[in-house]
């Protein structure tokens, strides 16, 4: 999944190598936060207008989720 999440934004941003993904472990929800860290100039592209690019990123996630359990893009 963090390779997915990788791979989406690689494809938005000016600065592919300052991207990270950092990964918590599920919470009492059962709910895995992915918390995506790229450049300060690349944050308004990931975002979107209206935060657009960043519901269909959300969406992408949860789409390719096998496991099951539920899943969260913070976007930092």
């Amino acid at each position: 999944m963090t390779d997915l999440l990788v791979t989406i934004v690689s494809g938005l941003v000016s600065e592919p190598e300052n991207i990270s993904v950092t990964v918590d472990e599920p919470n009492e929800e059962g709910v895995t936060v992915y918390h995506l860290h790229v450049a300060e100039c690349d944050m308004g592209r990931v975002i979107g207008k209206q935060g657009r690019i960043a519901k269909a990123i959300r969406v992408v996630m949860r789409a390719a989720n096998r496991d099951g359990g539920k899943i969260s893009v913070e976007i930092e």
